[in-house]
């Protein structure tokens, strides 16, 4: 065995058992948490976290499915023991999606006359309805070209410094709240995508934001109100995800709506459903 393939194989042990401890810490469980939650005697949890013992394929999965770490890494885990990854990443376009598709363009449809997005875990809006093309449109028609074309990103659009931060009249709230919900979910779900637009924009925060978003507790739904030529809008979001996913691109989809939390705003997005 050439020096390479060794270092490769060494590598290979070493990665399985600090996936596990990095994701379990993640979930805020000691061995014994987990080995309790697993139906694993928490010997064997410490076996594997030191490389003492190789995990089998089951294994893996039944300790990937206790910590609720996403489909994506669960291949990742499976990868660094040395087995095939077993969840597919199919693109939306593929044949066997098309389930997956219509059922999330069922959901937005009956969003209408609210609102409603579907969102990959970097925030990339995959896809919209009408009330929120139309809403998008109020607020400039070239806004997705001034926050930077390509992918229409949801954080983009609050916090690149073309987009509708001068129009959200609860910043102080909305923006720490935003920011540290988008921290907090690239850590859980292992984000490396949301890292990098995180990382992009924090250049273009300013100091308070930032610091506030260290301290910002996360509530149920975010409030968002904003106000452009005169007009008002007040809404509040609601996450759906699919719960029994089993395709990468699946999982990591969510559809977030948004609701009017006044009379006024409900009266503006019926009219214009009306309308449409």
């Amino acid at each position: 065995m050439s020096l390479s393939t060794m270092d490769a194989v060494r590598q290979a042990g070493e990665a399985f058992p600090l996936l596990l401890k990095t994701w379990r810490t993640k979930r805020r469980m000691s061995q014994l948490d987990l080995a309790l939650a697993s139906g694993v005697s928490q010997r064997h949890v410490s076996f594997l976290e030191s490389g003492r013992a190789k995990p089998s394929r089951t294994m893996i999965l039944q300790l990937s499915e206790t910590l609720e770490v996403p489909l994506r890494e669960r291949n990742d885990w499976l990868t660094a023991a040395g087995f095939a990854p077993v969840f597919r990443a199919r693109p939306l376009d593929d044949p066997q999606m098309a389930l997956v598709m219509n059922a999330v363009k069922v959901m937005l449809a009956n969003a209408e006359p609210y609102p409603a997005i579907a969102i990959d875990r970097a925030w990339n809006i995959r896809m919209a309805n009408r009330p929120f093309e139309m809403m998008g449109a109020m607020l400039g028609e070239d806004l997705w070209v001034r926050v930077g074309g390509g992918e229409r990103n949801l954080m983009r659009l609050f916090f690149h410094p073309k987009g509708i931060r001068p129009f959200v009249t609860n910043w102080s709230l909305v923006g720490p709240l935003l920011w540290h919900r988008a921290q907090r979910e690239a850590e859980s779900l292992g984000g490396e995508e949301m890292k990098t637009v995180l990382a992009d924009l924090a250049q273009h925060q300013d100091a308070e934001t930032l610091w506030a978003a260290e301290d910002a507790a996360l509530v149920p739904v975010l409030p968002l109100e904003m106000e452009k030529d005169g007009l008002k809008i007040s809404l509040f979001t609601v996450i759906a995800t699919f719960g029994t996913a089993q395709d990468v691109t699946a999982d990591e989809l969510r559809i977030e709506t948004l609701f009017p939390a006044d009379a006024g705003t409900e009266q503006l997005f019926k009219g214009m459903g009306n309308r449409a």
